[in-house]
């Protein structure tokens, strides 16, 4: 059977699919590996040799994915900062009103607080070790994401001050992203399904008082 040149393109262009795929796996399983490890060891503690056997690859092979240990830090702490904004907007968008808007809000922050533990220890402990233009991106997308919440809060607490309703906010912020890590850090890991509900009431419980 002779191949043709569209049958041998599609081949060639389905063999680049799939080897894109395949890097976009590693990259991420390196991700995940520097989440665990940063924030089990700290940042200047690990290796990039540490974060390959992590991922199942040689320490040099990280180089195929990223120029050093502070681009992977970087692009941790983006990525995550990315989807927070765009999932809060999404969420703001979807809602019909303020107070659906917040409620669910709070579900998506439990959500990525219960799932991503480690990361949320890695922006406390090691934001000073990433580069100055990602520490500058960092902070302006989650400004952003601040304000999500901010403008919410404005349509629910009409009288109130910016200030004092980004004041609130942070403090929800602080009671959904510490309690996961602190209570599976003293020993005592809490189920999904009920830490939910009860940092979700408490959360609402002291936006909306």
């Amino acid at each position: 059977m002779t191949v043709g040149p569209e049958t041998s393109t599609d081949g060639s262009r389905t063999a680049m699919t799939q080897r894109s795929h395949a890097k976009e796996l590693r990259r991420l399983a390196l991700l995940s590996a520097a989440a665990g490890l940063f924030a089990e060891n700290g940042f200047s503690r690990v290796s990039l040799e540490d974060l390959g056997a992590a991922a199942g690859v040689s320490g040099p092979a990280v180089y195929r994915h990223f120029p050093g240990k502070q681009a992977v830090l970087g692009e941790l702490l983006l990525s995550v900062s990315r989807d927070l904004l765009d999932g809060g907007l999404r969420v703001v968008s979807d809602a019909g009103t303020p107070t659906e808007a917040l409620q669910e809000l709070i579900r998506f922050q439990v959500d990525f607080a219960l799932s991503n533990p480690d990361v949320i220890r890695v922006q406390d402990r090691d934001f000073s070790s990433l580069g100055d233009a990602d520490q500058a991106e960092v902070r302006q997308l989650q400004r952003s994401y601040v304000e999500t919440w901010v403008g919410v809060l404005a349509r629910i607490h009409t009288d109130a001050d910016v200030p004092g309703l980004r004041v609130r906010a942070h403090a929800a912020f602080g009671l959904i992203n510490s309690t996961p890590h602190s209570v599976r850090h003293h020993g005592r890991k809490i189920a999904a399904k009920s830490a939910r509900p009860i940092l979700e009431q408490m959360a609402f419980a002291a936006l909306t008082a």
